[in-house]
This record gives C-alpha cells, sequence and structure tokens, in this order.
C-alpha cells in the first residue's frame, strides 16, 4: 500500500505540477495512470521513489529506492559497459544474487545480447534490460513509467504477461502508458492525472468511460478545431 496526502510539487515556486494529490495504491493491486504530457506523471513517480523531494504533502510509508523497482522513461547506461556487467552492477549495488543460469535464462527469453555494450542497444533493447534488472532484483513494488514505448509487438505481449506473472506473485505495480489498451489489459483501476491532481478515478467495470472521458476533459476543443480545417 501507498498513500499520497495532499501531495504538492513546484519547480519555480509558482505553478505546481502536483497540487494536492491524494490517493491510495492499494497492495496486491496493479493500478494505471493517465494524463496528457506535462501532467506531472514522472514527477509523481520520483516522489514516490525518493528521486525528488515534494514540496509538501505526505508519501506513507516512506519509501526509497531499495523497496521500489523504478522503471523510468529516460534511460541511461554507462558507457563501455555491456548487459551483463550492467545487470551485475545493478544486483550487487542492491545486494541481491541472481545465478547466471536464471540471468542467462530471462537474457535468452528478452532476446538480449549480453556481452554487447548496452548503449549500443536499440531502443526497445534497452527498455528490456532496464526492465531485466528490477526483475531479477524482485521488488515488492514496481513503478513503471511508460513501459510499452519503444517495444515492438511480440515483447509488447511478453510484458503483458510478464506483468500477469508479477500480479500472480502479489507484486503492487503502478505504471503509465499513453496507449489506453496497455493499461485496461492489465490494471484493475485506472485514475486520470489533470491539473496536478487525480480527477478520477475508473474501476475495472468503468474502463468502458475513460475514452469518452478523454475527449471531453482534453479533446473536444482540438476536435472542433480540426473540423474547420479539414
Amino acid at each position: 500500500m501507498i498513500e499520497l496526502n495532499d501531495l504538492r510539487k513546484t519547480y519555480d515556486g509558482r505553478r505546481y505540477v502536483l497540487d494536492g494529490v491524494s490517493v491510495l495504491f492499494g497492495e496486491r493491486t496493479t493500478t494505471g495512470i493517465i494524463g496528457a504530457n506535462g501532467a506531472g506523471k514522472t514527477t509523481l513517480f520520483n516522489c514516490i521513489c525518493g528521486l525528488e523531494k515534494p514540496t509538501s504533502g505526505r508519501i506513507s510509508p516512506d519509501r526509497r529506492l531499495h523497496t521500489i523497482g523504478y522503471l523510468p522513461t529516460e534511460l541511461y547506461f554507462y558507457p563501455r559497459i555491456k548487459a551483463n556487467e550492467h545487470l551485475l552492477f545493478c544486483l550487487k549495488a542492491q545486494k541481491k544474487s541472481v545465478s547466471t543460469e536464471t540471468i542467462n535464462k530471462w537474457a535468452e527469453l528478452l532476446e538480449l545480447p549480453l556481452m554487447q555494450y548496452a548503449e549500443e542497444y536499440s531502443t526497445g533493447m534497452k527498455k528490456k534490460l532496464a526492465l531485466l534488472t528490477l526483475l531479477l532484483a524482485d521488488y515488492p513494488v514496481y513503478l513503471l513509467d511508460e513501459p510499452f514505448n519503444g517495444l515492438d509487438l511480440a515483447s509488447n505481449l511478453l510484458l503483458k504477461q510478464i506483468i500477469s506473472r508479477l500480479q500472480q506473485a502479489d507484486k503492487t505495480i503502478i505504471l503509465t502508458s499513453h496507449i489506453l489498451p496497455t493499461l485496461t489489459d492489465v490494471c484493475d483501476e485506472i485514475h486520470y492525472l489533470a491539473n496536478g491532481v487525480f480527477a478520477r478515478k475508473y474501476a475495472l467495470d468503468e474502463f468502458q468511460y475513460i475514452e469518452k472521458d478523454m475527449v471531453a476533459f482534453t479533446m473536444q476543443a482540438k476536435i472542433d478545431a480540426l473540423e474547420q480545417l479539414l
């Protein structure tokens, strides 16, 4: 369980990126977060895992990176480090031990050449390598920021299966995506982040209304303008 109480975050002292976010992410649930670019999804994740300090508000329990597996949108790998070296380095930092056989089986499944430099990987391969780092460390909570971006169709389907296995293992998962079906396929609930707050929560039986609401919330003015142009 992760509870946010009146969470606020500003970078300039004036405009709040997060403006009083209050929400309870249930334990052993998979929660999706949708919102426009710049809505504050990444800032929210950074605050939850301790990479950024909120301007005000409370996050409980007070978690940090050693208890949360965080997959950011922007990935970084040290130059001239091979994929297997990256995995071993991250596992050592988390004081985790995984057999070489297990690592190789995962690499085969994800089609990752471990002896290749990570910085030479394609976008999709980098995403899978970063995800593998989290899976090997076996966290109780996973924050996945746009995990489906950059993946081909087969990898997207595999990622859904991985999330399903994490759900069966009673992991808490919070993820964002610009591709609505990727969320409705795997989530127990979905929250809409707008104007610095969660404007609405959708239960599983309400997913059918999300797209219509998105048009009402953000797209109607643009659709009206488009009709004048085309």
